[in-house]
């Protein structure tokens, strides 16, 4: 069964693009579909849109090891406990330090 918060939030996203809640939200919704390909697009774009939102960065690289990118996922990670350490949001520095250390070699 498809997530209803999808077709809302592209609602949102079609009147403001640059709406980096609703991009994340939508990219979580994907990932409760377990659609980690549409869930990594439109967590790329959250990033894309607010380069600091740290939580979209740990989103993006559980979506992208889901779908073994692991060296996108990895530098995802770099990036995002960089912003999150910068933005003083260590419970996403630890998760991001977690995956990150958790991916193969």
């Amino acid at each position: 069964m498809a997530n209803r918060r999808i077709e809302p939030l592209k609602k949102v996203l079609e009147i403001d693009p640059t709406d980096e809640v609703a991009w994340f939200g939508l990219g979580k919704a994907y990932m409760e579909d377990a659609n980690f390909e549409e869930a990594a697009k439109a967590l790329q774009q959250c990033v894309t849109v607010k380069p600091t939102y740290s939580a979209a960065y740990y989103a993006l690289a559980q979506s992208l090891h889901k779908l073994d990118r692991i060296d996108e996922c990895r530098t995802v990670c770099a990036t995002g406990i960089d912003v999150s350490t910068k933005n003083g949001d260590m419970m996403v520095t630890k998760s991001l330090e977690s995956l990150n250390g958790s991916l193969p070699v």
